[in-house]
Order: C-alpha cells, then sequence, then structure tokens
C-alpha cells in the first residue's frame, strides 16, 4: 500500500472513530443537585436583550437541569434597557420572574446614566454594582454567562 492509501485508509478510520463518538455523545450529566448561572447585560438594544433572555429560558428548559438551576439575570451599563417600562420585554420578565429567575439592576449604572428608578419595572431589584453581584455569585460557584450581541449584518 503506498502512502496516499495509507493516509486515505487512516482519515477513514479516524471519521469513523470520531462519528461513533459523536452518536454515543449525549452531552455533560448534570451530577449535582443545584446549579446556579448569571447572565450579564450590559449592551441595550432589542437583539441583545432577546439573545440573553432566550439564553435564559433555554437553560431552564434544559432537561438536564430543570429544577436545579438558579438563575440572575444581571442588568448594568446599556444593558438597563431591559428593564424599561413599556418596552416589549414586560411579559417575558414577568414569566421569567414566575419561574425564579432574580431580576437585578446595577445601582452604579442608574447613578451614572441618571436613570429614575421609577422608569423601571417595579419587580426589578436594585444592587449596589453589577460587577459586585457578579463576583459574589461567581465565588458562590455560579457559572457567569455573557452573551454577545448579534452581529450586524451588513447589506
Amino acid at each position: 500500500m503506498n502512502i496516499t492509501k495509507a493516509a486515505l485508509l487512516a482519515g477513514m478510520m479516524s471519521f469513523a472513530v470520531g462519528a461513533s463518538a459523536a452518536q454515543t455523545f449525549h452531552g455533560a450529566t448534570a451530577t449535582k443537585s443545584e446549579y446556579g448561572a448569571i447572565f450579564q447585560l450590559d449592551s441595550g438594544g432589542n437583539g441583545a436583550i432577546k439573545k440573553t433572555l432566550n439564553n435564559i429560558e433555554n437553560l431552564l428548559h434544559d432537561p438536564r437541569l430543570k429544577g436545579r438551576v438558579k438563575v440572575e439575570l444581571i442588568a448594568n451599563s446599556k444593558g438597563f434597557d431591559v428593564y424599561v417600562k413599556n418596552n416589549e420585554f414586560e411579559q417575558k420578565l414577568r414569566h421569567l420572574r414566575k419561574e425564579g429567575v432574580i431580576l437585578a439592576q446595577c445601582g452604579n449604572t442608574l447613578r451614572e446614566l441618571h436613570i429614575d428608578r421609577k422608569d423601571l419595572y417595579p419587580f426589578v431589584s436594585i444592587v449596589p454594582s453589577g460587577v459586585g453581584e457578579i463576583t459574589i455569585r461567581e465565588a458562590e460557584g455560579w457559572a457567569y454567562i455573557h452573551p454577545s450581541a448579534p452581529k450586524q449584518q451588513s447589506l
């Protein structure tokens, strides 16, 4: 057998082994009784907000974690848009809150951007600082998730 045929055969065998492993892998196994995840939203705009809220929904409905995950959404910087009254996200936020998601807003952002607390939904909690909240949650063993804003499509 020449080198080219040997390389081709080796590649095919490698592909077969890889395909076999892919067929048997079903993702990580949740072995703990409780998990925590804090999502940071620091970008405004509907795209970033929708992506983050959808990520939270996906986590809450992952069958491996169902009933075993605590979730917090911390908004800071331009992410405060998610909590501004009369936006299109009120029903989704209320639904997430009913599912146990903690909805928190950075107090520093409110002060620095001169945002009145009255302009935000009343069911949102205010924490002293967003980065402080993330630091504490990570020290408690929570996962830190920071979805990126969707890329703008060029014309």
